[in-house]
């Protein structure tokens, strides 16, 4: 055995012992950095001891899992030697998730549920925003005239995620909810279906009405909506289960498939449909609202809450909202995220604050990296493993995303897709946005580092 594999052998040990030994461990994974654990007892944990060791770069709990950093490389070689070792229930990240779940409240679950939901979807909504945005500022300087050919080529093809997103978050939610993708896709098609008035026409008025047994039914799209397909395939699913129950095996292929689209897509037309739009846009509007009359007080209060929304986890039901956002024809824009990046870069200024503050070489080794990765919009390792084990600059950090919130919001920055921020966000703002974007989040960074490095650091609390 060579001196490395003996190390993490060694390391792989002293992590068992600390969290409570092999047998309160549920499963684990790991990601690039991290271990993910899912504990039966985390009173059973010895913080100190953990993160005492030379592995170890920190600690924190989120989802429901016990997070080890153990940096890039190394995290591979000490799981594998704690999983044989511990004789340990070895999982994907995902399966973590899963097993991590009977841990959350109910909110921290349906939180968790959207995420799951969205997280998939967001690559293209990003490809398609970069795009949007792009042409935007090609049509702005002259470069393209709106009118060519390729210019209309293009604005195709970046319209297509918010035009289809319908089936794309019936696809990726019928996967969650246990249900036949393809069958969630049927039914998003039928809630987007050409023989229904486009939804991005009802400025023009609803032209058309079904008389269904005396009843009047719009003909009307769900075009740019997100939860009223949500709410379709939810209820599609429990449809599924419960026809596959009284269907015998012989027609199950042939009649489960049949009555579970029927019955969904004329419950999702006539019910689900109307009450999500409903729903939605009181949502979408309420928080248009607020952007607009709150102004600068609401980016403060939104920036300065932000990082204490993702501690509980909630913060990953945001996603949805955000595509509503930019789903709605009478909106178009995600105003919310650039109050997100800000609080995610003000972490990371008050992290840097610590590294110059402290004289622990283990904390500045962990202090530097993590305020980089904030600036990229990767917060866990600056808000668990320094600023909440500080306490001050976590705070600190809250003041500065309040200022670069209010900021964002005072000069209107908004930007064309979701999931992502810090400087990496540059390529999905609006192109006007770009320099108040910019100011915003060195405001935010600047505010939270001069806060952290007075306030100065608190012993462990965490």
């Amino acid at each position: 055995m060579t001196y490395s594999e003996n190390t993490d052998q060694i390391a792989a040990g002293q992590i068992l012992a600390f969290v409570g030994g092999a047998d309160n461990i549920v499963s684990a994974a790991h990601c690039a950095t991290r271990l993910r654990l899912v504990l039966k007892d985390v009173a059973r944990i010895d913080k100190a001891g953990l993160e005492g060791l030379e592995a170890v770069k920190g600690t924190f709990v989120n989802g429901g899992q016990f997070q080890v950093i153990i940096g890039q490389g190394r995290v591979a070689r000490v799981y594998e030697a704690l999983v044989q070792r511990g004789g340990i229930k070895a999982v994907s990240a995902s399966e973590a998730k899963e097993d991590a779940s009977v841990h959350l409240n109910p909110l921290q679950r349906f939180a968790r549920l959207l995420s799951n939901i969205f997280v998939p979807i967001i690559p293209v909504i990003v490809a398609c925003g970069l795009l949007m945005g792009a042409l935007g500022m090609a049509k702005t300087m002259h470069w393209l005239p709106g009118t060519s050919a390729l210019f209309q080529v293009l604005d195709l093809i970046s319209s297509t995620a918010f035009i289809f997103l319908p089936i794309l978050v019936a696809f990726s939610a019928a996967r969650e909810f246990k249900l036949s993708p393809f069958m969630g896709a049927a039914l998003g098609g039928i809630m987007i279906h050409p023989a229904l008035q486009n939804a991005w026409t009802t400025g023009t008025g609803i032209k058309d009405y079904w008389d269904l047994f005396g009843l009047p039914l719009a003909q009307l799209g769900y075009q740019g909506t997100v939860l009223p397909v949500l709410l379709a395939v939810w209820v599609m699913s429990y449809v599924e289960r419960g026809v596959r129950r009284v269907v015998p095996d012989l027609l199950d292929i042939v009649l489960t498939p049949f009555i579970t689209l029927v019955v969904s897509a004329f419950f999702a037309l006539t019910v689900l449909g109307p009450l999500g739009r409903l729903l939605g846009d009181g949502l979408s509007f309420g928080l248009q609202y607020l952007y607009a009359h709150g102004g600068v007080f609401a980016g403060f209060v939104f920036g300065g809450l932000y990082s204490a929304i993702v501690i509980t986890g909630v913060h990953h039901s945001f996603h949805a909202v955000e595509a509503g956002l930019l789903a709605s024809p009478a909106i178009a824009i995600n105003f919310l995220l650039p109050i997100w990046s800000a609080a995610n870069v003000a972490q990371g200024g008050a992290a840097l604050a610590v590294f110059f503050r402290s004289d622990d070489l283990k904390v500045k080794q962990i202090a530097l990296p993590a305020a980089v990765s904030c600036l990229l919009g990767i917060t866990e390792a600056a808000i668990f493993g320094v600023n909440l084990r500080f306490v001050r600059p976590f705070f600190a950090a809250a003041l500065g995303g309040a200022v670069g919130g209010a900021y964002v919001v005072a000069n209107h920055v908004g930007m064309t897709a979701v999931g992502v921020t810090g400087i990496p966000g540059i390529a999905i703002t609006a192109p006007a946005s770009v320099p108040n974007y910019l100011i915003g989040l060195g405001l935010a960074f600047m505010v939270a580092f001069a806060a952290a490095y007075i306030a100065g650091l608190k012993e462990k609390a965490a």
